[in-house]
């Protein structure tokens, strides 16, 4: 498995637009693609602006390939995106899995407030 990480910045509002073009716009075309096995989106607020962080997991590097072309590393931001976004990552940055542990006890993340299925 494969992480592909990405960054961006937002100012006031402009992080839940972001997070709602992300799951009425990008989830929908993810879910499409072959290998697509999962996506986090985190935020932080730090010097008034939100920290916007993607992780999406992959199953193979050919599995990348299909959303991004073959440009690997290079990111994939639609202009509407761009438009709310007051900065981005040009570039992503691929890790493979190497551990995860999901202790018995747990919380179902399927329960956070913007969980999608």
């Amino acid at each position: 498995m494969i992480t592909r990480l990405w960054s961006a910045k937002a100012n006031g509002s402009g992080s839940q637009d972001y997070l709602d073009h992300f799951t009425g716009t990008v989830l929908p075309e993810l879910r499409k693609l072959e290998g697509y096995a999962g996506s986090t989106v985190l935020s932080r607020v730090t010097n008034g602006e939100v920290e916007i962080l993607v992780a999406t997991l992959w199953r193979s590097l050919d599995a990348i390939q299909q959303f991004a072309g073959a440009d690997l590393e290079g990111a994939v931001v639609a202009p509407e995106a761009a438009a709310i976004l007051s900065e981005y990552d040009r570039r992503v940055l691929h890790f493979e899995v190497a551990l995860v542990d999901v202790p018995p006890n747990a919380p179902d993340p399927a329960q956070h407030k913007r969980s999608v299925r």
